[in-house]
């Protein structure tokens, strides 16, 4: 009879961690990224004596009563749901994103990552670096170091295109920016001039600075409605204060002169050149890059974000805060986003917990039973072991 107390015991010993598992699920229930899991029991024997029975089986085994085994990882995906923070990130199907702890890697299913004041980007939480991937297949912190501001180009080549109605008698494009080896803009107007009247098809090309002072003057003819080769472009110095002097290519190849009335719709195309510009973003895209955007409209990418697939998930250690870290003998497929069978990241997005909460309560409802069953199994017991002490007692 104490060997029955002592497997109640055994029971209760059990069910309370498993009672403290389903807790944890429950209270993880909002917990980003959080993996419920299931709490797994194993009967305990021992046999009391090595002799056979008659049948060739193990004689005289007892039970032992349960053990709380171990709990199992649910990698369920959870709801992915969007986030303000831009680089709040996520994972729709497999795998994890790599996390950089000092000289340690570390692994995750979700994270709320920003830009720490060193340039590094960092989760929030933990202080862990994202890891990109190295042009090498080589793990590599995320940084924005050296990046936060985009370095002007200076402007070269404007190209014209459209149609300069042979039927105005000018044209004229205001507002044109350019941009020297500063960086500094400069506004330039370009007036047309139609000057048919004494030679057919030529327009006469006048530049001017923002503050209408003539830099520059040329010629612009057609043939047959279309430019004429060898005049059909011209150059345009300008001297910026404080710069090295400033040559544009002017392009007309690609624009016309059929008649359309008084109106042109002669514009400048395409140029090239622009200012500097400060980090305005910092996004991952559809593909698993870390985009840089700046306010002169110009992008840059770091990286893609690295992710990690496991053959064996279960063998992950749960560290808290979400974090998982891995045997070094267990080394994982390293690869990027959508690619080797692994899931896709997702910006702008949290993972929620996989907690199914009907599902905790009914375990719940089970090792409770199992806890009151256990506790009355021992309770039966003291109250045989207390009769026999009575009939001792009468003796």
């Amino acid at each position: 009879m104490l060997g029955a107390v002592y497997i109640g015991l055994s029971g209760l010993n059990a069910y309370s961690k498993g009672l403290q598992t389903i807790s944890n699920n429950v209270a993880n229930l909002n917990t980003p990224g959080f993996k419920s899991s299931s709490a797994k029991f194993s009967d305990l024997f021992y046999s009391g004596s090595p002799a056979p029975a008659d049948d060739g089986s193990e004689a005289n085994q007892f039970g032992e009563g349960v053990s709380y085994a171990h709990s199992y990882i649910n990698f369920k995906q959870g709801d992915v749901r969007p986030s303000d923070g831009q680089l709040d990130l996520a994972i729709q199907g497999k795998g994890f994103l790599v996390q950089l702890n000092g000289a340690n890697k570390v692994y995750s299913r979700t994270g709320q990552f920003s830009v720490a004041d060193d340039g590094n980007i960092v989760e929030r939480t933990t202080g862990n670096r994202i890891a990109l991937l190295g042009a090498n297949g080589n793990l590599i912190p995320a940084s924005i170091s050296g990046k936060k501001l985009s370095p002007p180009q200076v402007s070269t080549k404007l190209t014209f295109g459209d149609n300069l109605s042979s039927s105005g008698d000018s044209h004229e494009i205001a507002n044109v920016d350019v941009y020297d080896a500063s960086g500094a803009k400069q506004t330039l107007k370009i007036h047309f001039q139609n000057m048919q009247a004494t030679t057919p098809g030529k327009w006469k090309v006048t530049v001017m600075n923002s503050a209408g002072t003539q830099i520059s003057e040329g010629a612009l003819m057609f043939r047959n409605s279309v430019p004429e080769p060898g005049n059909d472009s011209m150059t345009v110095s300008l001297q910026p204060p404080g710069a090295p002097l400033l040559s544009l290519d002017f392009d007309f190849s690609q624009v016309t002169n059929f008649s359309s009335g008084t109106t042109s719709s002669m514009r400048v195309a395409n140029k090239d050149g622009y200012g500097s510009g400060d980090l305005t973003s910092t996004t991952v895209d559809d593909s698993g890059q870390i985009v840089l955007s700046y306010s002169n409209g110009k992008t840059a990418t770091l990286g893609y974000v690295a992710m990690a697939d496991f053959e064996d998930p279960q063998a992950l250690k749960q560290m808290g805060q979400g974090i998982y870290q891995s045997d070094a003998s267990k080394a994982p497929n390293i690869g990027r986003s959508g690619e080797q069978g692994m899931g896709k990241v997702s910006g702008h997005s949290s993972e929620a917990s996989n907690v199914d909460l009907s599902g905790e309560f009914g375990q719940l409802i089970i090792v409770q039973r199992g806890f009151q069953a256990s506790s009355q199994v021992i309770s039966t017991a003291n109250d045989m072991i207390q009769q026999l002490f009575d009939l001792k007692g009468l003796k």
